[in-house]
């Protein structure tokens, strides 16, 4: 992983970019995966939140959440139920800095609500409020991997991996919930 582009076609890049998300997510703890399923399965309510590029990963986790028939929002959305005891917050934070969102994580565990978070920096702010921490070893803005490089610019590689990674989960969902496709497709919006 990152070396060098020989060539810059979008068919090599592609093929660069796929091996350092396949890499990144091989990674990934199944016991950590399992209690996130756990903690989503149980919660009575969801809510997912990131701050930009991870943001639209969150949300797009949550649309996937209501999908599956899971009470699932997005923060930001005008319609958030207020959230506290049995209920998860599922933080989608490379950093696990970013002020923003380590403020309404602080929020909401002064309400009790269970905190979920997907990071590649567990010691972060938001890692010490969270109970439960899925680590995506991918460069973060502060590059806590040590080792590993990216060809691509910024977070970029974090923000595929954890995109990737919830869909995983979805799929995970899907078979514990004994849900087909067909199932999801029904709970989708048709005002489009």
């Amino acid at each position: 992983m990152g070396g060098k582009l020989v060539k810059h076609t979008v068919s090599n890049n592609i093929e660069l970019i796929l091996q350092e998300i396949h890499s990144v997510l091989q990674a990934t703890d199944n016991q950590q995966v399992n209690t996130l399923v756990k903690e989503i399965m149980k919660s009575q309510k969801i809510v997912t939140i990131g701050a930009g590029r991870m943001g639209m990963t969150a949300r797009a986790f949550a649309m996937r959440l209501k999908h599956l028939g899971m009470d699932a929002y997005s923060l930001g959305d005008s319609n958030v139920p207020n959230l506290g005891k049995n209920e998860l917050l599922v933080v989608a934070s490379g950093s696990g800095e970013t002020q923003t969102i380590f403020d309404i994580a602080s929020i909401a565990k002064k309400s009790k609500v269970k905190i979920a978070l997907v990071t590649g920096n567990p010691k972060s702010r938001i890692g010490k409020l969270a109970d439960h921490i899925v680590q995506i070893k991918a460069p973060t803005k502060f590059d806590l991997t040590g080792q590993l490089t990216s060809i691509q610019p910024m977070t970029t590689l974090f923000e595929q991996s954890t995109l990737i990674f919830f869909d995983a989960v979805v799929l995970i969902l899907m078979e514990k919930t004994k849900q087909t496709l067909h199932e999801l497709w029904k709970r989708h919006s048709r005002l489009e």
